[in-house]
């Protein structure tokens, strides 16, 4: 009996010394408040400053002046100041370990919102061309009630319709007209919402919020990538990473496996329960952790099948990562059947649904499979005939991207605990790809992405943490139930480490604007341009031809199952060096089937002006050169004309 109270005392004291030091607690709430420090005081007080400033600088932007540099020759000094204070606020919110995670959430959200909103808040219409055309299929899938025929070389999305079959039953449903009035504010809504799985996939490595939070800096200072407007490749990187965070925290590794809450809210670390007892790798219903429970296995293949229906390079990705965390034994009961599934899923589509593009396609994958070097450097491409600041951005994206392989391999070596997680592996998991195929020149590009979520953790433990690991664990001291530490001693120089790293979270910011802002003198549309797109959707006949310089027309494929398109950038270099040395001749070839019931029209304007003069893939002035020819060549007669675009129609010539 004296036994038995003995049992029942230590455990009610240490229910007791739990509940005590639980936040929010009565006995807590009892206790005074300690007075804000210097640190705390700056961190409240820096993210509405920044935010403000970063507002008023955005009252006066002049669009018209971008050239080399997009948007970073044109943002105002105040703006970098705001970037560079919302930089030091959060530096100072890491360095002291009483900030709570709604400051740190605000900090991401704020960068997120700097970042990303600024071209949403500045530009009169919806950025970026590709944009556009993912509007313009959503529209068509609605016409159609499905598939769209007639799509010539947008057939690709007839094989992998979910992102536009979701956006178009979303439109129904909500009455909307279009996509047009959300896409706008995709990139901003899409990285915060990407932030969720991005934080559930850290926590399956630590519990320590500087960590997390810190990771979720450093990814979005370092995405340069852009694949984050509307379009489905951002859609499918967002199921990616959700469903990479579900099978991390159902690893025996993870911290997921390891902790968990009781009915009585009690935490578990380090597999012991507060009352000192071991929980033996088991969660809170006493489910195996490394046994998948039926609904959350259900969950992940659904989303599974999403990826695989929305983008055909996601699921690779996707197959390629599990394969990689499958690898250590001791992840196999989780993750072999993720990729049992995921593999027979992705077979039976492209078996089925997909069949037709990758039959055509079948032999140019044989030949990239033959050639991993070209595709390696085919995302490289010689930068000789680009615009000067183009080559100084490309050669920052490079070091941006450098660095962020170097700084995880680092930290790989440095810290060796990370060695014993999933990260390292996630980190090369897309290196296959990168080797099977160039994606249009793009795999590079893509690989980077793909790894950056883990190698922001990395980056983080190695800026934010010494060398001791974040969960240490407890273990009872006494017969009394309380608790000490089991871990090696706790870094004792977080705020020195933490304002050392200021300098280089700024570098890797700075990077990033390169090569997000970089490009946006041929991203950005005025209102004439949209206004010059939808003059020919509206007018042209079904069956006449559109043609253009480059995609960077707003609008232009509006009703492209109707009205075939040409972009004079993607004919081969014969055809572009006879446009070049007679507009008028090198169109011919394109436009000799245009009839009064079927015209030809040529659209030319800014931005397609900006988009040749930055790649270089035709001289500068052929817009102009164009223009100016078609002017004084009878049987092109403008049919719309603004200071940002011209149209010209051709029926043919006259017998």
């Amino acid at each position: 009996m004296g036994r038995l109270q003995t049992l029942t005392g230590g455990r009610v004291a240490s229910f007791t010394n739990a509940v005590a030091r639980r936040p929010g607690s009565a006995a807590e709430e009892r206790r005074p408040s300690a007075p804000l420090t210097a640190f705390q005081w700056a961190t409240r007080l820096i993210l509405p400053a920044a935010l403000t400033l970063w507002l008023l600088s955005l009252r006066h932007v002049d669009l018209g002046a971008m050239r080399d540099y997009g948007l970073l020759q044109v943002l105002p000094v105040l703006y970098w100041v705001a970037l560079g204070l919302l930089a030091l606020g959060f530096c100072l919110a890491l360095a002291d370990r009483r900030t709570g995670s709604g400051w740190f959430a605000g900090y991401v959200l704020g960068l997120i919102a700097v970042i990303h909103a600024t071209p949403t808040l500045l530009y009169p219409t919806l950025r970026y061309s590709w944009a556009w055309k993912h509007v313009a299929v959503v529209d068509a899938v609605i016409r159609h009630h499905g598939e769209v025929p007639h799509a010539d070389k947008l057939a690709i999305y007839n094989q992998w319709p979910g992102f536009f079959d979701l956006n178009a039953f979303f439109l129904q449903a909500t009455g909307l007209h279009s996509a047009l009035g959300y896409a706008t504010w995709t990139p901003p809504v899409f990285n915060a919402v990407l932030l969720a799985p991005l934080l559930l996939l850290y926590r399956t490595v630590t519990r320590d919020r500087r960590l997390l939070w810190g990771a979720a800096w450093i990814y979005y200072s370092c995405s340069w990538v852009g694949q984050d407007y509307f379009a489905p490749q951002a859609f499918a990187f967002l199921l990616f990473v959700t469903v990479i965070a579900l099978v991390m925290g159902q690893l025996p590794g993870s911290v997921l496996y390891r902790t968990g809450e009781d009915r009585t809210g009690d935490t578990r670390t380090g597999g012991t329960r507060a009352s000192g007892t071991r929980t033996s790798g088991t969660r809170a219903s006493g489910t195996p952790s490394d046994r998948w429970p039926v609904g959350r296995f259900v969950a992940v293949m659904v989303i599974a099948a999403v990826i695989i229906s929305s983008h055909p390079l996601t699921p690779f990705m996707l197959i390629s990562a599990l394969v990689v965390l499958s690898l250590p034994r001791r992840n196999r009961r989780v993750v072999l059947p993720v990729l049992a599934g995921t593999v027979v899923l992705a077979a039976l589509w492209d078996a089925t649904v997909a069949r037709p593009y990758l039959s055509q396609n079948l032999g140019d994958f044989l030949n990239s499979l033959l050639k991993p070097d070209t595709n390696v450097v085919s995302g490289l491409a010689a930068l000789g005939s680009a615009a000067p600041g183009q080559v100084v951005v490309s050669w920052v994206d490079r070091g941006l991207s450098a660095a962020v392989f170097v700084l995880a391999a680092v930290a790989f070596l440095a810290r060796p605990w990370v060695r014993r997680t999933g990260l390292p592996l996630l980190v090369v998991a897309p290196l296959p790809l990168l080797a099977a195929n160039a994606y249009g020149g793009e795999m590079i590009f893509r690989a980077y992405l793909f790894a950056l979520p883990a190698a922001s953790l990395l980056i983080a433990v190695l800026l934010l943490k010494g060398r001791a690991r974040p969960e240490t664990g407890t273990r009872p001291e006494g017969g009394d139930g309380s608790e000490r530490s089991a871990g090696p001693r706790p870094d004792t120089r977080p705020r020195l480490r933490t304002l050392a790293a200021y300098p280089l979270l700024v570098a890797l910011l700075g990077g990033l604007m390169f090569g997000y802002y970089g490009k946006e003198s041929a991203n950005y549309f005025t209102e004439e341009e949209v206004a010059a797109g939808r003059f020919v959707a509206a007018t042209a006949p079904p069956g006449s031809t559109v043609v253009s310089l480059t995609s960077a027309v707003p609008g232009l494929y509006l009703r492209y199952d109707e009205n075939p398109q040409v972009q004079m950038d993607e004919q081969d270099l014969r055809d572009r060096e006879r446009l070049v040395k007679d507009p008028v001749k090198g169109l011919e070839g394109f436009i000799q089937r245009a009839s009064p019931e079927q015209p030809a029209y040529i659209i030319l304007s800014r931005a397609q002006a900006a988009d040749l003069y930055e790649r270089g893939i035709l001289p500068g002035g052929t817009v102009q050169r164009m223009d100016s020819a078609l002017s004084k060549t009878p049987g092109f007669i403008p049919v719309y004309r603004s200071k940002d675009a011209v149209v010209y129609r051709y029926q043919g010539a006259k017998s």
